[in-house]
């Protein structure tokens, strides 16, 4: 992270007054609000402060399925805290949860981060959940869940001025169709024939609720961007993305050949809005960004694993957004453990891709994904 010195600045009657030594570039108007009160500076860093007001505001989104909300690995739900607690995203969004023995699995989560000094607000979600740093102006249910076959909810909050619709997308889980590619049945995970058409894939992919959920938040983003908010949306998508299955990883990972269009990227793609990852980072080879099958060092790897004789690693946990209001991708990250589940066996990711590794226990069988935004200050 780049940061600014500033040198001594010299008076009259020979004082000294020093600047602040190191200054983050990304907190750089914190510092003006600082300078902004010392009178006897204000004329002499005037094209400083005059800087400031032109400077673009940022805020951080994290997509992350805490599979069965922490439950399956000891001390799961602590380290869910902990991490957040860490990095301090504005926006949450959760997928899994599940509020186990009549909770409110966020409302916990949110008195959790209050005992460590974090604030944060969210609503009563079912199987997705959303964590805000801003007062909640609205929320609404997009896609109910019913029978395991995903869920869609969106916040409103206002954000420095700024009018924001974050939506949280925990998809269906079943036909799963890229492990139809890997020989594994995307229902029953059974060994089966791999498909020999683009288009028996896609068939079996549209089984699924995953096209129908999608639709109804493109719809609901539509109303949501009418009204001057900006929308983001986070989420499990248990479905890969078109810009990953091209020409260039058609003999990868298992994709036998394959080169497919996936349905929901493609919807959302056709709709305008932009995969944050994949926009930071358009080099699929160099960064694939996979999220999923993460190792966890307190599981065999063998109970990780849907597909334990094929290379299953793909990216479908994702954020997207709408390029519009001057909003753009700052940086991007994985968010976890570095190993990855290949044939059943630990493998050390060897990409480029930027990873934030957890500290402690690792609650879960997918890594998250860290996006940093920039808008413009009004």
């Amino acid at each position: 992270m780049s940061r600014v010195h500033f040198p001594a600045v010299h008076v009259r009657h020979r004082q000294i007054i020093h600047a602040p030594k190191k200054i983050v570039v990304g907190e750089t108007h914190r510092v003006c609000e600082v300078l902004a009160l010392s009178g006897g500076l204000l004329l002499l860093l005037f094209p400083f402060l005059l800087g400031c007001s032109q400077k673009e505001k940022e805020f951080t989104v994290l997509q992350w399925n805490i599979w069965q909300e922490g439950t399956v690995i000891p001390g799961g739900y602590d380290a869910i805290v902990n991490e957040i607690a860490r990095l301090r995203p504005d926006f949450v969004t959760l997928s899994e949860v599940r509020n186990y023995e009549n909770t409110n699995f966020t409302a916990r989560l949110v008195q959790s981060l209050k005992e460590k000094g974090e604030t944060y607000y969210s609503f009563y979600t079912y199987d997705t959940g959303l964590l805000s740093r801003y007062p909640i102006t609205d929320s609404l249910t997009v896609f109910p869940e019913k029978n395991d076959h995903g869920s869609i909810y969106r916040l409103t909050a206002d954000m420095n001025g700024q009018k924001i619709a974050v939506y949280t997308a925990h998809l269906d889980y079943l036909d799963d169709a890229y492990y139809n590619v890997r020989g594994y049945d995307g229902s029953t995970w059974e060994e089966i024939p791999i498909p020999t058409t683009v288009e028996e894939v896609l068939k079996r992919n549209v089984a699924s609720q995953r096209d129908d959920a999608i639709r109804l938040f493109i719809e609901q983003a539509k109303k949501d961007r009418a009204a001057g908010y900006t929308i983001i949306l986070g989420g499990d998508f248990n479905e890969p993305s078109h810009q990953d299955w091209t020409e260039e990883t058609k003999d990868l990972y298992d994709h036998h050949g394959f080169v497919i269009p996936w349905t929901v990227p493609v919807l959302l793609d056709e709709a305008g809005l932009k995969d944050a990852y994949r926009e930071f980072y358009p080099d699929v080879l160099n960064y694939p960004g996979f999220t999923y099958p993460s190792d966890n060092p307190a599981k065999p790897a063998d109970k990780i694993t849907w597909a334990p004789k094929a290379d299953e690693r793909d990216r479908i946990d994702y954020i997207w957004y709408y390029p519009e209001k001057g909003l753009k991708v700052k940086d991007a990250a994985i968010f976890g453990p570095k190993n990855s589940i290949v044939r059943a066996q630990r493998v050390q990711e060897t990409s480029k891709d930027k990873f934030i590794e957890p500290l402690g226990v690792w609650p879960t069988d997918h890594k998250g994904v860290l996006v940093t935004f920039q808008y413009p200050a009004k």
